[in-house]
Parts: C-alpha cells; sequence; structure tokens
C-alpha cells in the first residue's frame, strides 16, 4: 500500500492508494498510485519460485518486470505463443519480500506503549511544597505528538487497561513547528498503574520486541531514502532497541557522536528491502515514515527466477489495474494484466501508449488477397470493426479501406462495417458498387447524443450528428444502416428523455434498425472507465460498484427495466417494424454476439443480407466471430488487425 503496509490482493478495493512505478530518466522509481479496478477470475496456476524464497501463485498469462523487461511467466520461442517468457537465468526487480504482520497480542500492546512512552512521553511523580498550604504529589502522564494515529493508538490500548485519558491541543502551528496535540491523566492510580505497564520485562518475548520496536520508532524514528533511525538520549532504550533488532536478525550499528545530552542513533542497515521487513514486521502505527514513493527500484534482493510449476490445478486468482499499469506485490513488479491488450503483445504500454501508438499494417492489402485467393477459403462473411475501428484517423492518411473492400468484393466474400469514424463517408460510393457484387452490412456505434457529455468521454471521435449524417448518406446510397446505440450509461444516458432524443435522431437519419445495449465493463475498459468516473462523476462510483459487483455485466433486472423503457420509443419512432415483439428494432431472428455484449442481437442493415441460403458466398448472415465465447478478432477466419 502507498502508506507501506500491505492488503491481501483480494481485499483491495477501488480508490485504494497503493505503490506503482515509473521510468525517470535512467531509472524506475516508486511511485503512489490508484487502484482503477479489481477483479477476479479463474485460470490454470503456476507457482513462480524465487531464489529468496518468493513464492506467488499466478497465470501463465501475468507479466513481471525483470532486468530484460516485462516478461510473460511462460511463452514459447516460435509459434503463436512465441512472447518474451521468464527463464533462469531472469532476475526479476523490487525490493524483494518482507514477511507478513502478525497479530497484534497482550505483549504487543505492552511492548509498544514502553516505547512509545519511554520514546516520547512523560510520565512521573512530583512532591511539591507550598508555603502555608498542604504538601502533595503530583502525578502526571503526558504524550504528545504530532502526528493522531500515535495518540489514537495509544488511547486505545490504554483504554484496554481501564485507563481513560484526555485529549487536547499541546502546542499552536508556527512557522517552525507544526501543530501538536496530546493526551493525559492525572489520576495516581492511572499513572501507576501506566508505570507498572512499560516497567522493563524480565525477560523480553518476540511479541513484546515486535511492539518494544515499533513504539520507539513510532517515538523517536525517521526513515530516508537509505537509512532507518531510531534515536534516544537514554542508554537503556538504545540497548533495548539493539537487542530486539538483533533478535530479528536485523544489521544494526550504534552512531554515538559522544553529545552533551547523550543522544545517539540507532540505524538499521540493509536498504529497502530491510526497512520494510522492520515495517510489517513491527508494524508502527505512524504511517508517514513507512512509505516508498520516490525512491529509486535498486535492490540487492536475490530476485533470481529458480522454478516455474504448473500446479496442474485452476483456482481463484485476482489482479487490479492501477494509474501507472503496475503493482507490487510480494515485494516484485507486476503487470496490470489486460488493459488494452493488443498492444501489449506489441510491447507497447497499455495506458500511454494506446492513446498515442496507432498501429498499422501497411501490407493489409496485399496479405488479404493472398489469403482470399486460398482453396480452401470459405468465403465466410467477414466483420471489419468488431475489435478495432476500421475508419480511424489514421485511414485518411494509409487508405486501406479502399484495397480491402475491393479484395473482399472480387473474391466474392460477404463483409460488414461497423464504425464510429465518419471517415467511412469517403468510402460509401465504393461500399455500393460492392454491395452490387457481394452482401454488405453496415453499422454506426453511436454511445452518447449529450455533446458535453461526449466531449468529455469521447474526446478526438466524430460527434453524435456527425455519425449520424454519416447514417444518412449510406441510406441515402441505398446501403441498409444499423445503429448501436450503445453502451447506454447508467445514471448518465439511460433516461427517458436522452434515449427518447437519440431514438427519434437516429430515425430521422433513416437507419434501418436500432440495438441498445446497456454499458459492459470488460477487462480492458473497466479500468480506464472507472478512472474516468471517479474523476468526471464521483457521486455514481457506489452506484456502478452496486450493479457491476457481479462482473462485466449489468444484473438482469437492469437489462429488464432498460429494454421496457426502450420498446414504447422504439415504437413511436417507428424502429420496431422488425422487432418482433422483442422491442429491440431488430430482426427476430438476427444474430446474437454484438461486440462487448454476448446478449445483445445485431441491427436490422448492420450484417450482410442473407441472399441465397443455398449459395456459398452468403452462408448466413452469422459470423463466427460473434458465435458465444469466440474472438471477434477472428471472424471469418481473418484477422484484419
Amino acid at each position: 500500500m502507498a502508506d507501506g503496509s500491505q492488503r491481501p490482493i483480494a481485499d483491495l478495493r477501488v480508490g485504494d492508494r497503493i505503490v506503482g512505478t515509473e521510468r525517470r530518466g535512467t531509472y524506475r522509481h516508486y511511485v503512489e498510485t490508484e487502484v482503477f479496478a479489481h477483479w477476479s477470475t479463474v485460470k490454470p496456476a503456476l507457482r513462480l519460485t524465487l531464489a529468496d524464497g518468493t513464492e506467488i501463485v499466478t497465470s501463465g498469462d501475468h507479466r513481471f518486470l525483470s532486468r530484460r523487461g516485462w516478461k510473460y511467466v511462460v511463452g514459447t520461442m516460435a509459434g503463436r505463443q512465441r512472447r518474451p517468457h521468464l527463464t533462469t537465468d531472469d532476475q526479476l526487480l523490487g525490493f524483494g519480500r518482507s514477511g507478513p504482520t502478525p497479530a497484534a497480542c497482550a505483549e504487543y500492546r505492552r511492548g509498544w506503549l514502553t516505547g512509545m512512552i519511554r520514546g516520547d512521553g512523560h510520565l512521573g511523580v512530583h512532591h511539591y511544597e507550598r508555603p502555608g498550604r498542604r504538601h502533595g504529589d503530583q502525578h502526571r502522564f503526558r504524550l504528545a505528538l504530532i502526528d493522531h494515529e500515535g495518540l489514537d493508538r495509544a488511547q486505545a490500548y490504554l483504554a484496554d487497561l481501564g485507563i481513560r485519558t484526555d485529549r487536547f491541543a499541546f502546542s499552536a502551528v508556527t512557522s517552525s513547528r507544526q501543530a501538536m496535540t496530546a493526551i493525559r491523566t492525572s489520576a495516581a492510580a492511572a499513572v501507576a498503574q501506566i508505570a507498572e505497564h512499560v516497567a522493563w520485562p524480565q525477560e523480553s518475548t518476540a511479541g513484546w520486541q515486535r511492539g518494544f520496536l515499533a513504539g520507539i520508532f513510532d517515538a523517536g524514528g525517521s526513515r530516508s531514502h537509505r537509512a532507518l533511525r531510531i534515536a534516544n538520549t537514554d542508554p537503556e532504550v538504545l540497548g533495548r532497541t539493539r537487542a530486539a533488532l538483533a533478535a530479528f536478525g536485523f544489521d544494526a550499528v550504534l552512531e554515538d557522536r559522544h553529545r552533551a545530552n547523550g543522544l545517539a542513533t540507532v540505524r538499521v542497515r540493509g536498504g529497502l528491502r530491510e526497512h520494510l521487513r522492520f515495517v510489517h514486521l513491527v508494524d508502527p502505527t505512524i504511517r508517514r515514515k513507512s512509505g516508498v514513493t520516490d525512491i529509486a527500484v535498486k535492490s540487492d534482493a536475490d530476485l533470481k527466477v529458480v522454478e516455474v510449476r504448473d500446479l496442474h490445478l485452476q483456482v481463484p486468482m485476482f489482479d487490479i489495474t492501477t494509474g501507472t499499469g503496475d503493482f507490487v506485490a510480494n515485494g516484485v513488479i507486476s503487470h496490470n494484466c489486460f488493459a488494452r491488450s493488443t498492444h501489449e503483445w506489441l510491447d507497447l504500454d497499455a495506458g500511454r501508449d494506446f492513446d498515442t501508438q496507432i498501429v498499422v499494417k501497411t501490407n493489409l492489402v496485399e496479405v488479404l488477397r493472398r489469403e482470399l485467393a486460398r482453396a480452401s477459403w470459405k468465403r465466410e462473411h467477414v466483420a471489419l470493426g468488431t475489435n478495432t475501428d476500421p475508419y480511424q484517423r489514421a485511414e485518411g492518411r494509409y487508405r486501406l479501406m479502399p484495397g480491402v473492400i475491393r479484395a473482399l468484393a472480387d473474391s466474392g466474400t460477404p463483409f460488414s462495417v461497423l464504425t464510429k469514424g465518419t471517415l467511412a463517408r469517403r468510402d460509401v460510393p465504393l461500399l455500393a458498387a460492392a454491395a452490387r457484387d457481394v452482401p454488405v452490412g453496415f453499422g454506426v456505434s453511436l454511445a452518447i447524443w449529450d455533446e458535453d457529455l461526449h466531449a468529455s468521454l469521447e474526446p478526438g471521435v466524430p460527434t453524435p450528428r456527425a455519425r449520424l449524417d454519416l447514417v444518412r448518406a449510406v441510406t441515402d446510397a441505398g446501403l441498409p444502416c444499423g445503429v448501436f446505440l450503445a453502451p447506454v450509461l447508467p445514471g448518465l444516458t439511460d433516461r427517458q428523455s436522452d434515449l427518447d432524443a437519440a431514438l427519434e435522431a437516429i430515425a430521422a437519419a433513416g437507419a434501418t434498425g436500432v440495438t441498445v445495449v446497456p454499458l459492459h465493463l470488460r477487462p480492458g475498459a473497466r479500468e480506464w472507465f472507472s478512472a474516468w468516473l471517479a474523476r468526471e462523476h464521483p457521486a455514481l462510483v457506489g452506484r456502478y460498484r452496486q450493479l457491476y459487483r457481479g462482473g462485466a455485466y449489468v444484473p438482469a433486472e437492469y437489462r429488464a427495466w432498460l429494454a421496457e423503457g426502450v420498446a414504447p420509443l422504439l415504437r413511436r419512432h417507428g424502429l420496431d417494424g422488425h422487432s418482433g415483439g422483442q422491442a429491440r428494432g431488430v430482426d427476430a431472428t438476427a444474430a446474437s454476439g454484438v461486440p462487448g455484449d454476448d446478449e445483445a442481437a445485431f441491427p436490422a442493415g448492420s450484417l450482410p443480407p442473407v441472399r441465397d441460403r443455398g449459395a456459398a458466398p452468403a452462408r448466413g448472415a452469422r459470423t463466427r466471430a460473434t458465435a458465444a465465447g469466440e474472438d471477434p478478432a477472428a471472424a471469418g477466419q481473418l484477422s484484419l488487425l
């Protein structure tokens, strides 16, 4: 976690602050980042063992950062699974394992109070004499700190002993000092009980030593990038500190500069690896001393890969997506598993690289014609745009689609196009000509009707009105055009008024069919959308967590509610003529499996029409890509990415 503590990955939640990394010049540095998405899956398990004894149960598709770059757990040197993968020559990067944090026991609490109060508290009985008045003793306990976490723990531990303390403002903030708050009691019995509780034990148990180290570190400890120190003026405190550190195997030295007040320092050596082992072992309460932000990724930990073993079973696994695209687990740097995975296959970053780097297969038309000429090609329907839009801005420069359209039409292969890019208007005459030779379907994706929301969620993408102009141009050319009103965003675009306005405009543009699909948050989009929602509409975060708590789909109740609301709107705008009573604006026999929603049906016009069921070129309107469980990128046995 960002505060240096540890938490099981299964217990993380969206919004948690954790540790990731980023490159700064020559080195990577640890930085604070946010959990944008958290999910679980069941996959075949492998056990990754490192030389320092670390064991990680992981899937074969997970990636870890080695000295040679990001590497998958398993892969091959040739064939479809060819990819960088771990071998026993690889050394992973990170600070190494540090061990679990044991639960606090009674001895731990006693040790912590001893370290904290002896290190930074005031405890004593003062005898006073006043002329003309009765002499007496004043009992006093006081603990003043800048950090409220220390006071909270001290008050809670003392309350467990039946000792009540009062909290008060001790000193105000100044130009050179932070404000301090304190707790106190002046009850004689309470002060005596505290003194007895923090007396040095005759024998120090492991629990007491852990607590004492945590307390004395909270009271007088400090940590920089290279040094963890505990300072005190009492030789007994310093000696007990060194003894406790030695008991847990820490390499600690006394730094005594022979100051007049006796102040000396115990320094823990070993760098970040030992510092975090200390933090996780003793569990100090003041967390600002425990983080790793801005420290360079360097370590002497032995993180060499010893073994990758197939466990021959499937187990539940958890993963997260973060703002940096990585996180630290078991002391090593781990990559987010998915996140726009087509770029990751090319060793590009799934965040900024996905937004800025466009990969173009410039020999696409040549390869396509060669594949279509094979005797084994059965002229199945090829779907363009189910995984990446064929009319992105780059198409304006490379002009690949005219060659693709001609190659498919010349070979007698039916095809369909799904796009939100208005550049397709350039090829409408070519598409109309192709439709005279082979069945052609055309679909336009339209998610948002509100211009402001569109600008926030889809910056740089053609406006809704521009896409409706494309629908009008396609239908004016005599081609069918189905519209995917998708995804409908709960709480943002699912109001009746929003849906009514969008469907009215779609009908006016001449669309031949409409499919209304609720938002579907699969890995690859979930983390990006979650970050956007938290930033732009934080009030809806709770609702989305509830709606998508079961996975990528909204509950059946929401789908039913949306369908009931859409049905009268489709009738009103004349878009239910082919619905067969399904209130979807689609043919009742239409194929299901819309990209992003396996349950939704394709709108009329978006798939090639079936001209002759006995003819090979149009062997049914359903694509192989949209069959349940199949990858849209495999449509028609061709990959046109």
